[in-house]
């Protein structure tokens, strides 16, 4: 047993959505959640820069004692995640689209793989194109993080955006859609409305977390107690950005 928290690193608030999550399946952990909202975006940075931001949360939140890393951010997963598992000896966990499970639903019709330009690029993605990518279409999604960072989950501005991105596919028979940044799981109600019921919309949030039970319980690292907590941290080191996290974390709950 061990009752160290398990730390969170997302460029912003995005990750928040795989911490509701991690929550609802392990609610005896602590956590501490970073944001590194005072370098967001990292979905248009080059990749050494986003190595070199994702490497410095890493390091605060180790110094914090974490007994594990959830990089709950696609760009940062498909840039570090392969350097990080090889320099520390902590569990590493990280994100990808879910392209996989995505393709293994009955049906025809393509998978729409929304991300970002960065997760889209790396060896990472273009590996899972490979197995899983015979329907899919990558969609690159420049301006929808930054709707969810400033609040704006619905409205003129992000179904416009929306539209923008998504009509040229809407009269094409379509499976499913593959929520492929943590941000945009925020949006998922708004996303739906593009489509028909039948079209199902999945992201890697559950996934993930059940990963993380894995290997802490692999390790030996689950917490002995009864009941966690969660702390919210920010490279803005503002309070109105640690209330917006705080925000952000009940929209998960009121979802559950």
């Amino acid at each position: 047993m061990d009752n160290r928290p398990i730390g969170f690193f997302d460029s912003g608030l995005g990750g928040i959505s795989v911490l509701g999550e991690a929550l609802q399946q392990m609610p005896n952990e602590d956590f501490v959640y970073f944001g590194d909202t005072l370098h967001i975006p990292y979905g248009d940075k080059p990749p050494a820069e986003v190595l070199r931001y994702t490497h410095e949360a890493v390091s605060r939140l180790i110094a914090l004692n974490c007994k594990a890393i959830v990089l709950a951010c696609n760009t940062a997963t498909s840039v570090a995640a392969g350097e990080l598992r090889q320099e520390l000896e902590m569990p590493i966990i990280g994100m990808e689209p879910a392209l996989k499970p995505a393709s293994l639903l009955k049906g025809d019709g393509a998978v729409l793989v929304l991300a970002t330009h960065v997760t889209l690029t790396q060896p990472k993605f273009h590996s899972l194109m490979h197995q899983y990518g015979k329907d899919a279409v990558p969609i690159p999604c420049p301006g929808l993080m930054e709707c969810v960072e400033a609040g704006e989950l619905e409205g003129e501005r992000v179904e416009s955006l929306l539209h923008s991105l998504l009509s040229p596919y809407l009269d094409q028979p379509i499976k499913s859609v593959v929520l492929g940044c943590t941000h945009y799981v925020f949006l998922r109600d708004t996303i739906a409305r593009f489509f028909s019921e039948n079209v199902a919309l999945i992201d890697g949030n559950a996934g993930t977390v059940r990963q993380l039970g894995r290997r802490l319980s692999q390790s030996g690292l689950l917490s002995g107690k009864s009941g966690g907590t969660v702390t919210f941290l920010s490279s803005m080191e503002d309070e109105e950005t640690l209330q917006h996290m705080q925000k952000m974390f009940m929209l998960c709950n009121d979802h559950t």
